[in-house]
């Protein structure tokens, strides 16, 4: 049997904007994708955001904190497009800090200067990173609705005083798609599953369950190579009573495929 004919097939799940890069990358590595959003991004805006955009505009914040590129197109999106540039100029008086590479280079794309990422791409890498320098200091971040509570409790007990804003928020699409993917899942047609956040793992669940039993479905997980794209995630996939295969080092989709490929070579 030659090598092209073993491409295992991977359920890739991420968000819409998202799939069509993820595909071409699991595909130049050796792949089969079968990509279906189980998660997708909706835009809100809060109470805390007019004075986020205050105190950045006024020079307040010291730090301002991006988790994801989404954090920083939710917020341009609620903003007015000629005041793009007069907000973008004021964070670049701040000093600007993303989670990783992605993020880093979502900014750099908008000629937004970052000072720095930390080593680990987490909300607990973040308070590593920042936590000598941030006592008595103002930081602001914009975020998903479900981002992690770690950073907001790990930079108040680092002596910041945080401000969080809420620009997007996640929801479970529901269709047809969803519906033929699953069926996929439970005909034994997905080799490997890679989820890259909690509510992912929820979401493709929900779904599954509604289809099948739940112990059929965690018959088959448990039959295939399961990777969380960090620890948050496994301990929702373990709490369902899922074994994972994978956690990457570095929190990046890439990464992920990369333990992946190496698990299965």
């Amino acid at each position: 049997m030659t090598k092209e004919s073993k491409r295992h097939v991977l359920a890739i799940m991420r968000p819409k904007r998202y799939l069509e890069d993820s595909v071409e990358l699991a595909q130049s590595m050796g792949f089969e994708p079968l990509a279906v959003p189980m998660i997708e991004l909706e835009g809100m805006k809060d109470d805390f955001f007019d004075g986020f955009v205050e105190r950045v505009m006024s020079g307040i914040s010291d730090y301002v904190i991006f988790t994801s590129a989404n954090g920083i197109d939710f917020t341009l999106d609620k903003i007015p497009e000629e005041e793009h540039e007069k907000f973008i100029a004021a964070l670049n008086s701040t000093n600007v800090i993303a989670i990783g590479p992605t993020t880093r280079r979502a900014l750099d794309n908008m000629d937004i200067n970052v000072l720095g990422m930390p080593g680990v791409y987490s909300s607990e890498g973040l308070v590593e990173y920042l936590c000598s320098d941030v006592k008595g200091k103002v930081i602001d971040t914009a975020r998903s609705f479900y981002g992690s509570t770690l950073l907001i409790e790990g930079l108040k007990n680092c002596g910041a005083e945080i401000h969080e804003t809420n620009v997007y928020t996640l929801t479970k699409p529901e269709g047809d798609a969803q519906a033929e993917f699953i069926r996929k899942v439970l005909a034994g047609e997905v080799d490997v599953f890679a989820f890259t956040s909690s509510m992912m793992v929820r979401n493709f669940f929900e779904h599954a369950v509604d289809q099948s039993s739940k112990d059929e479905v965690l018959a088959i997980m448990n039959n295939s190579v399961v990777a969380a794209i960090g620890v948050p995630t496994a301990q929702t996939i373990e709490s369902y009573g899922v074994k994972v295969s994978v956690t990457p080092g570095k929190f990046t989709f890439e990464d992920i495929l990369k333990k992946v490929m190496d698990l299965l070579n």
